[in-house]
């Protein structure tokens, strides 16, 4: 059975759409109706939906599954359907519906314009979006208002409840071919939900209703190529945060490497696509910008190596991959150490994905051992891939060597980790779980250092995850971005350096406690590390990605004792028992859905 969500929570959209249905308007910003709510040139909502009787806004009860949102009144119901990513299909019996203008000022630069056309259509062309919107009706009685208004005015058509009534809405730029379904509505449901059920159980073969939904926000939050977005690709969410940050596409891409292998490459290039000259990967990538002013932490490499093993059939482009980490890192060596230092830094707390975490409390520009632990990975995998591609890989091997002997001897202080300083030298201990990110390095790092850390990331474990500062801290906050609060992309990342060091059972709390707060909360952007309560966006894409790498590992913990469970990278670990093979047996059967349909470039 299809999972039920709330819109307030996470909004009704499809694979491929730029635009969705939803009463989140703005950031942390909720009307009382939905909203037609579109990502071009950024979030802009442009069309409200109020049921009604007789034009009298009515109660309405709001429910949607993934195929279907649904109005429910006192005298009908009211349901729409994406039957194509730039189609929505709206039907209702016993309702009536209001559509309007969400803004009712039109100037000349901001705004949404209407008008009837003279093919029978009714048109809102927005000036925000760039875009237009055109809806039709099929059936039904209707009324229209504001045709050609100026100014401040009622923009918008009012459909008659008096008889069942049909409608489509199209997005589409200056002119094409009207659309005229040749199916029936519920066809067009049915066809909506085979497509998202064949795409979760490729993903998510173990068919839990977390895991499904989990898959809804993936599937849901993805958008065909347009504007700055050169490939398929999955937002952060289709609330506020409407971009690809250059380190959340790597969560998302190894979540879906083994159900929809085509579609996780895409997602693992596509803000490669904006690499510069100097080997920079851009901070983020949307519709109508790429955004430079900072970058974020070089985990590509950990991602490449895990990504290349979960893949059913490797890397589609080796070379490709080499070059762009090749460069990638070269920025970090080249760009990020100062002249006579054998340590990068970060320029702001932006640039490690930690925005506001108390490392960067006192100085932004920060050697953080973080980052310096993400490079020795990166060279590693670079040293791999060498040999695959024909060139050296010694001068890899030996950067990472010397990269990690200066870690450890210039901020490793014998059982802890500092940051520095950049401008004034000095070394500080924080209680921020950033400090304790070298974990990473698992195998790698010397066991006396390893134990330490496992330690220390024992004390940020709350029942609810990873705290990302200790809450005894005097700069703990609940709700505190990256002072507190539990967050996917640490989860993912400390969990994955406990268990190749050998730290299993703590991994598997850490997995566990996550997974629990999904499962009671769902895929916020972070969650208040003692309650549990979800925070922020309330449907982030990295954070079901997690969800679903994690819990697909769980699943494998379910059978007899003793039984190998698949890992993050697809090597067998030894824990306490599952059926990893079963998991692996199901992966060759998914290994045909290769991407997500409706995703050819829309020409926006």
């Amino acid at each position: 059975m299809a999972p039920e969500f709330s819109p307030r929570d996470i909004p009704f959209s499809r694979a491929g759409a730029w635009f969705g249905l939803s009463p989140v308007v703005g950031l942390a910003t909720y009307a009382d109706e939905v909203n037609l709510v579109s990502h071009r040139n950024g979030m802009h909502p442009l069309l409200r939906l109020v049921p009604a009787l007789r034009e009298t806004p009515v109660p309405a009860e709001v429910t949607a599954d993934p195929a279907t949102l649904t109005w429910s009144t006192a005298q009908g119901r009211i349901t729409a359907v994406f039957p194509a990513p730039d189609v929505l299909r709206i039907s209702g019996t016993g309702a009536g519906l209001l559509i309007s203008a969400t803004e009712r000022t039109l100037t000349p630069f901001t705004g949404t314009y209407f008008f009837a056309d003279q093919a029978g259509g009714l048109v809102f062309t927005s000036y925000e979006t760039g875009h237009r919107l055109r809806l039709t009706v099929l059936s039904g009685q209707w009324n229209q208002v504001g045709d050609q208004a100026l100014d401040t005015a009622r923009r918008g058509l009012v459909l008659d409840a008096d008889e069942p009534w049909e409608l489509i809405v199209e997005e589409l730029g200056t002119a094409r071919t009207r659309v005229l379904p040749s199916t029936t509505f519920a066809d067009d449901v049915g066809a909506v939900r085979a497509e998202f059920s064949q795409f979760a159980a490729a993903v998510a073969p173990w068919h839990t209703p977390a895991a499904e939904l989990a898959c809804y926000v993936l599937w849901s939050a993805t958008v065909r190529p347009a504007g700055f977005v050169h490939r398929p690709a999955v937002l952060m969410s289709k609330h506020w945060m409407d971009k690809v940050w250059s380190w959340d596409h790597c969560f998302t891409a190894l979540a879906l490497a083994g159900g929809a292998p085509e579609l996780a490459w895409q997602q693992f290039q596509v803000v490669f696509d904006h690499q510069d000259a100097e080997g920079a990967l851009p901070d983020s990538v949307t519709h109508s910008e790429v955004l430079r002013n900072f970058v974020k932490p070089p985990i590509h490499g950990w991602a490449l190596s895990l990504l290349r093993r979960r893949l059913p059939d490797g890397l589609p482009d080796v070379t490709t991959a080499y070059h762009q980490l090749v460069a990638w890192t070269s920025f970090w060596l080249d760009h990020r150490r100062v002249p006579g230092s054998r340590l990068p830094h970060y320029e702001h707390g932006n640039d490690s994905g930690w925005d506001n975490s108390t490392v960067f409390r006192e100085e932004r520009l920060v050697r953080s051992p973080d980052l310096t632990a993400f490079l020795v990975l990166q060279c590693k995998e670079l040293a791999l891939l060498a040999t695959e591609v024909g060139d050296e890989p010694a001068r890899w091997t030996e950067q990472a060597d010397e990269l990690l002997e200066a870690l450890l001897d210039e901020l490793w202080q014998g059982d802890h980790f500092v940051s520095q300083g950049v401008v004034s030298g000095t070394k500080r201990r924080s209680e921020s779980l950033l400090d304790l990110m070298p974990v990473v390095l698992g195998e790698h790092l010397p066991r006396a250092v390893f134990d330490h850390l496992r330690a220390d990331i024992a004390q940020h474990l709350t029942s609810v995850g990873l705290a990302t500062e200790l809450p005894g801290s005097p700069w703990y906050e609940p709700d505190g971005y990256w002072r507190g609060p539990v967050w996917a992309p640490a989860t993912v990342l400390v969990e994955d350096g406990l268990r190749r060091g050998g730290a299993v059972e703590l991994a598997d709390q850490v997995s566990a406690r996550f997974l629990a707060t999904c499962e009671k909360s769902g895929f916020a952007e972070n969650f208040d590390a003692l309650t549990g309560e979800g925070l922020r966006d309330r449907a982030y894409t990295w954070t079901a990605a997690a969800y679903l790498l994690l819990a697909e590992r769980g699943a494998g913990r379910e059978g007899p004792p003793g039984t190998p469970v698949a890992g993050l990278d697809g090597v067998p670990t030894w824990s306490g028992g599952g059926a990893g093979a079963a998991v692996e047996a199901e992966r060759g059967r998914r290994r045909g859905v290769a991407g997500v349909g409706g995703l050819e470039p829309d020409g926006g």
